[in-house]
């Protein structure tokens, strides 16, 4: 399936994994401290980057202030940062998108690699989405859903935030592993697919608990199913997807990076301050309120599991034959 879109100007980030590794200065932090989020103000990467900005603040005793850089799925961002100096003066919320989806995506187009051009410091949050439909839809579980859409084949419209993001990718995942027949409709953003859900323009949507949880209780939504990979506490009811597709998850991670060349010993010193401040419990609750839980990982788990997220996303993107123009 070819997806059109606008044409987007990767400019060849020449020379990054060459970049020679900035000294660590005697003291750090000895000035001003960016956190680029690499999207908009408001959504919950935004969120995680101004959380971690305020704790590290207080905690070093230097200002970290966050630089928005939204633009082409985040790449505008991330390249800005892959540019930077790699002294710990430059930080980067890396996401699902940034750092694993994008990879198939984009291919030879992409102009960094995430494990190349940066050095995984901590993951530091992980999401839950859940597949939600329209209430007149006649299905009440997942199975249900399944069986309805093989009956009815091209039918059925999912809704997604545009090609490639998220929302897009996880409805692939599961129409691929369920051989579903199902239309993608895209929208500008995920808030607008999900209002369009609520308003029955489309049928189905994988869509994050933070964005539907309020529309279920108020009945303008059903969840028949959650994408992490054992049900959750909050709703104790509800399956897991895997539970009738082995295998199927979707982690809407977020995590703290650092550009290539940053020395170990500051990226150590990094992941101990990042999960310090996730273990505060005023902390957690604000991760929480925005749709995700604590789930720190170290340096050398956090990029085996980038590794195993890029291989699982490139098997969606090929299946699914989306190419971004």
């Amino acid at each position: 399936m070819r997806i059109a879109r606008r044409s987007l100007l990767f400019a060849g980030v020449a020379g990054l994994a060459a970049r020679p590794a900035t000294a660590q200065p005697r003291e750090w932090p000895n000035r001003l401290v960016r956190v680029i989020v690499p999207f908009a103000p408001g959504g919950s990467t935004d969120v995680m980057g101004r959380l971690i900005a305020d704790r590290f603040g207080a905690l070093f005793g230097q200002a970290f202030v966050v630089e928005n850089r939204p633009g082409a799925a985040g790449i505008i961002g991330v390249e800005a940062a892959a540019r930077s100096p790699a002294d710990g003066h430059t930080l980067l919320i890396g996401t699902i998108s940034t750092h694993a989806m994008n990879v198939p995506l984009y291919g030879a187009r992409l102009s960094y690699d995430p494990l190349r051009d940066f050095l995984p410091v901590t993951r530091l949050s992980s999401g839950v989405s859940a597949v939600v439909v329209h209430p007149a839809l006649p299905v009440t579980d997942l199975p249900g859903l399944i069986a309805y859409a093989k009956a009815h084949p091209g039918q059925l419209n999912y809704g997604s935030g545009g090609a490639g993001t998220t929302t897009h990718l996880a409805a692939e995942m599961l129409k691929h592993m369920a051989g579903l027949d199902i239309v993608h409709v895209p929208f500008r953003a995920p808030t607008a697919a999900t209002v369009a859900l609520a308003g029955g323009q489309v049928q189905v949507m994988v869509d994050t608990l933070v964005a539907t949880r309020a529309l279920v209780r108020e009945g303008k939504l059903r969840m028949l199913a959650v994408t992490s990979p054992t049900r959750l506490p909050e709703f104790p009811e509800l399956p897991a997807v895997a539970e009738f597709l082995p295998g199927f998850e979707l982690n809407g991670w977020t995590g703290l990076f650092v550009p290539a060349g940053t020395p170990p010993a500051l990226v150590e010193r990094l992941d101990n301050a990042a999960r310090a401040v996730l273990a505060e419990g005023p902390t957690m609750q604000r991760v929480e309120a925005a749709g995700a839980v604590a789930a720190p990982l170290g340096p050398d788990e956090f990029a085996a599991f980038i590794r195993a997220e890029i291989a699982r996303w490139t098997t969606v993107v090929r299946a699914a034959d989306i190419r971004l123009d």
